[in-house]
């Protein structure tokens, strides 16, 4: 099985959440969860991480 990681298009934002999910199996409001209180607990790190992965995930294809 060759996964790869990619910004999904199934969005709120930029898709990297849902990205994520995907490449994971994961449900996507569990990682949309996650995610928001890594940003709540790091001080906002969490908002520069999900950028850059943002600028460097790939859009999933049709």
């Amino acid at each position: 099985m060759d996964k790869k990681l990619r910004r999904s298009k199934d969005q709120i934002v930029g898709g990297v959440c849902a990205g994520l999910a995907n490449f994971f199996g994961w449900d996507f409001t569990l990682v949309r969860a996650l995610y928001a209180l890594l940003t709540i607990f790091s001080a906002g790190t969490g908002l520069l991480v999900y950028i850059v992965l943002w600028v460097i995930m790939p859009l999933e294809q049709e």
